[in-house]
């Protein structure tokens, strides 16, 4: 499903179309190709612009908000960060459950394009599954007051429709040569979004999620903290479909950070850690799969908004 842009919608015409680029410098010879999908030339900087248009976009095609009413999210930041833009652009308020587990930067830019930032205190900047449901306990405090609207991103369809269209650029952009998909999961919208249009195409499409090794709970393990922004949330995301996905790969917090450091040094590719984690997987998958084969993975946002967290320090 896609959201028709009316003429005059602005920034939001800027969503989506974002280039596929092949990496050259990280995949060692003998390995399937890569391809990245650079989801941080989004006007924000993120692949989750996709999904917050699509999400206000479904709420007033039911008439659950009208302009001027307010937009409630628990968010890690880069959703908040989607959200701010499309209720600026839209006129809606937004008031954000946030944490000082994620970065300033996601702070700062939530505060820029308009949006309320209130925290909930985590245990000394750990992200863990008691953090994430506290947030969401508060926000769905906040979304019982009169004209304020709960997005819910874990519990949102509409949501993962946003990546539909993500999932035929890609199948364009590499001109239906696709052998694998490769995403890390936090709400896993994004994952099952791409996969299922690459499906239309590709019945027999290789998905992999991807999960920080430290909180491995969608391979069974047991819950834990990690320094993933993003993904990982420590409990099993209500929308998750386990039958589409043929494998998970458990990336460390280690692993994700020193490959977007890599990225940067070798590549040019400014990205933050989940994208760093996407291509530790994918480069496994790449090496199971073979020269022959190509797969496409996810460049999620942008290395600005991690500057102050240590990745790049």
């Amino acid at each position: 499903m896609e959201y028709a842009l009316e003429p005059g919608s602005g920034v939001l015409a800027g969503i989506g179309s974002t280039p596929l680029i092949e990496l050259s410098k990280v995949v060692p010879a003998g390995s399937a190709r890569i391809l990245a999908k650079l989801e941080f030339a989004n006007p924000t900087g993120s692949m989750k612009d996709r999904m917050a248009l699509a999400a206000i976009a479904g709420a007033e095609a039911r008439g659950e908000i009208t302009p001027g009413d307010t937009v409630v999210e628990y968010t890690a930041g880069t959703t908040g960060i989607s959200l701010a833009l499309v209720c600026a652009a839209k006129g809606y308020g937004l008031h954000v459950v946030f944490s000082d587990a994620f970065s300033d930067e996601k702070r700062r830019t939530m505060e820029a394009l308009g949006g309320f930032v209130e925290d909930v205190p985590s245990d000394h900047g750990r992200i863990t599954e008691q953090l994430i449901k506290a947030m969401m306990a508060r926000a769905g405090e906040l979304s019982a007051q009169p004209n304020y609207w709960a997005c819910d991103q874990l519990n949102n369809r509409d949501a993962v429709t946003g990546y539909l269209a993500l999932g035929e650029e890609v199948w364009q952009q590499s001109h239906g040569r696709v052998d694998a998909f490769v995403q890390s999961v936090g709400t896993a919208h994004s994952i099952h979004g791409v996969a299922r249009a690459l499906r239309l195409h590709l019945p027999g499409l290789k998905v992999v999620a991807v999960e920080p090794a430290e909180s491995s709970v969608l391979s069974g393990g047991p819950t834990g903290s990690h320094r993933i922004e993003g993904i990982g949330i420590g409990f099993v995301p209500p929308l998750w479909e386990p039958e589409e996905v043929e494998a998970i790969e458990q990336v460390s917090s280690e692993e994700a950070m020193e490959m977007s450091r890599r990225l940067a040094h070798e590549e040019g590719i400014f990205a933050g850690t989940s994208s760093g984690g996407n291509v530790v997987a994918a480069l496994r998958v790449a090496e199971q799969l073979g020269p022959d084969a190509t797969v496409v993975t996810i460049m999620v946002d942008s290395g600005f908004r991690y500057l102050s967290t240590g990745l790049y320090g």
